[in-house]
């Protein structure tokens, strides 16, 4: 799907998702119990990261940016930092131009940015397992995110999207997806859209749960990570 580019037109126009109120409802109660639980259960784990990503790297514990969610409205996302403060993005920038616009490879049929500088010794460990994403169950628990979903785009990446690619984001975002657990970084945008479409047409309970099963072995597998 080359040149899905272009900056697409307002997120009023976005193609409507079907509405599903029992399955929302039900997933909604799924998010807040598996986010709760996690959180709670799992407390000192997370705190000995954050105290160790403060020891050993100077900046805060928690990294807050903007993205994308349901219909294009951005909201404030939170991760474990995994990154130096002060590191300059415009070359991953650049990156993701091609990888939206010409559906390129950063290298060797890997679609991320492979050896980024920016990247904290502690913060390759916390992305290898995808723990630096755990801190988005708040986000979850906010309504912002949903556990399972597409993952939400920069708003640099989004301003890039066509009509077309806009539709990912006509359902909640979510912090594992279908895409996650079948082609993690191993697959061009065009695919990964269509992957992110398939879900929204598919979504179900039954799905999710098997989302989430898979996204287990996905993190310890560390496959797809950077």
């Amino acid at each position: 799907m080359g040149g899905v580019a272009r900056t697409g037109p307002a997120s009023s126009e976005l193609a409507p998702v079907a509405p599903r109120r029992w399955y929302e409802a039900a997933s909604r109660t799924l998010d807040v119990l598996v986010s709760a639980a996690a959180l709670l259960l799992l407390c000192p784990l997370w705190l000995a990261i954050a105290a160790l990503i403060r020891a050993t790297s100077p900046g805060p514990a928690l990294f807050r940016g903007t993205v994308i969610g349901r219909d294009g409205r951005p909201f404030t996302y939170l991760k474990f930092r995994t990154m130096v403060t002060d590191g300059d993005d415009s070359h991953h920038r650049r990156w993701l131009r091609e990888y939206v616009m010409r559906d390129a490879a950063y290298r060797d049929g890997v679609y991320k940015v492979l050896g980024d500088s920016r990247i904290t010794p502690f913060g390759r460990v916390l992305r290898r397992f995808s723990l630096d994403e755990v801190p988005q169950l708040v986000n979850v628990l906010r309504g912002e995110m949903s556990v399972v979903g597409p993952r939400p785009p920069l708003p640099c990446e989004w301003d890039l999207y066509d009509a077309g690619a806009r539709r990912r984001m006509a359902v909640k975002p979510g912090i594992t997806g279908l895409y996650q657990v079948t082609e993690r970084s191993a697959a061009p945008f065009s695919r990964m859209l269509e992957i992110d479409l398939e879900y929204a047409r598919r979504r179900s309970l039954r799905l999710d749960l098997g989302i989430m099963v898979r996204t287990a072995w996905v993190m310890l597998s560390g496959r797809g990570a950077a």
